[in-house]
């Protein structure tokens, strides 16, 4: 009985309350909007940033100490960020390096695209695009050892990058394509083979040059030589 005689006196007292304090928030309201919100695409932009603030920094110590010595913990360190806060971004180290991974296939698929625009021959194109590439990767060794290590340009270990790969691929099977019907190259196996086993020969050349480190180090001569060997044995 008595909670039931008070609550309605309660009830009044606090409609009153809020009549008498509604002029006063409206104006509250009105001077400071949304102060403790973000606007999304301020947020979007903060959080674009701190991605590549990790991979920048992750890329730099690669550089520096090695892929191997790298750790998670050495990352966030210099960020001053927590390791879930990194986890929220990259669910490993070697999920950081797929970017380059990524950015890697983009790079051959335009200089593939590049060579189908000129006049040049089969074996001029290959020699000028291949070199081009291993010269490349010769002057930062570090990152692309970290690069291989990682699996950040394996189709089978990095799912996200087949795509990329496929594209560049796909250039490389127009250059062959036009080749054998220049009567550069043999017509006696299917483009999409002789393709592959340019790519493969060329991934295994820079996988091998990566860790050898008693051999020459000169990955140019060494993908020259891969290219030429390509080219000897596709001629028709």
């Amino acid at each position: 009985m008595v909670r039931v005689g008070v609550a309605p006196q309660r009830s009044r007292n606090h409609r009153n309350l809020v009549k008498r304090n509604a002029p006063a928030q409206i104006h509250s309201a009105q001077n400071h909007p949304a102060q403790n919100h973000e606007v999304p695409g301020l947020r979007e932009r903060k959080k674009a940033r701190l991605r590549q603030q990790i991979i920048e920094t992750a890329i730099r110590l690669f550089r520096k100490q090695g892929y191997e010595k790298t750790r998670i913990d050495d990352i966030v360190k210099i960020l001053e960020i927590s390791q879930p806060t990194f986890f929220r971004y990259f669910p490993s180290k070697d999920a950081v390096l797929r970017d380059v991974g990524k950015r890697g296939f983009e790079c051959i698929a335009e200089r593939l695209k590049s060579e189908l625009s000129t006049k040049a021959n089969t074996a001029e194109r290959l020699h000028r695009l291949y070199h081009a590439m291993a010269l490349e990767a010769e002057t930062d060794r570090p990152l692309w050892k970290a690069v291989v290590l990682s699996g950040a340009m394996d189709p089978v270990r990095s799912p996200e990058v087949r795509g990329l790969e496929g594209v560049a691929i796909s250039r490389l099977r127009e250059i062959l394509a036009q080749g054998q019907e220049r009567g550069e190259i043999t017509c006696a196996f299917p483009v999409v083979h002789l393709a592959e086993f340019m790519e493969a020969l060329y991934h295994t050349v820079v996988r091998q040059w990566t860790v050898d480190l008693t051999g020459p180090h000169k990955l140019t001569e060494r993908v020259d030589s891969a290219v030429e060997f390509f080219l000897r044995g596709v001629k028709p």
